[in-house]
């Protein structure tokens, strides 16, 4: 698995960045389709409630990607622009950090690679969903590989600068 995030890091500055061309309807369906469901269970026990009529911006932004999502009787819903409560913004490599757990919020936050805006109150309770969640409900194979990914591109010195790319 190592092997492969390795390699999978290589080809990520060149590759990603393309994503932008992807037509937003196709990025809104695979993404819904995505998050129903790895998040089924948490989303049937009403963890993403909070986004209830409320909206969160997730930017990417040396990738130039943005979405924005909420809660409806539906599920998690995806739109290109929305009169967003909250925008949580930094670079694809603290998103990856963040989802493998190699770093945690506030750490990024403080050390300023991901800015949050807006709502502080549904900002915190996105870290506490964040938190919550368990990655055991994620099919095994994929939480290893955010994981490995995550290994590849933590920071090497305690100040959070990247580590070299190889």
């Amino acid at each position: 698995m190592k092997r492969l995030a390795r390699l999978a890091m290589r080809a990520a500055d060149p590759l990603l960045p393309l994503g932008r061309h992807v037509p937003f309807a196709l990025q809104r369906l695979v993404l819904e389709k995505v998050i129903a469901r790895l998040f089924a269970e948490p989303l049937a026990e009403g963890q993403f409630d909070l986004l209830e009529g409320r909206w969160l911006r997730l930017e990417v932004s040396d990738l130039g990607l943005a979405w924005c999502l909420t809660r409806d009787w539906c599920g998690l819903r995806v739109a290109r622009r929305a009169n967003c409560d909250l925008c949580i913004r930094g670079n694809w490599r603290e998103f990856l950090l963040l989802a493998s757990r190699q770093e945690d919020p506030d750490t990024l936050f403080f050390r300023r690679r991901l800015s949050i805006e807006g709502d502080t109150d549904l900002g915190l309770g996105i870290k506490n969903l964040l938190d919550s969640l368990d990655p055991d409900g994620l099919p095994p194979r994929l939480w290893q590989l955010i994981c490995a990914l995550g290994e590849a591109i933590k920071p090497a010195d305690p100040e959070g600068a990247p580590a070299p790319a190889h």
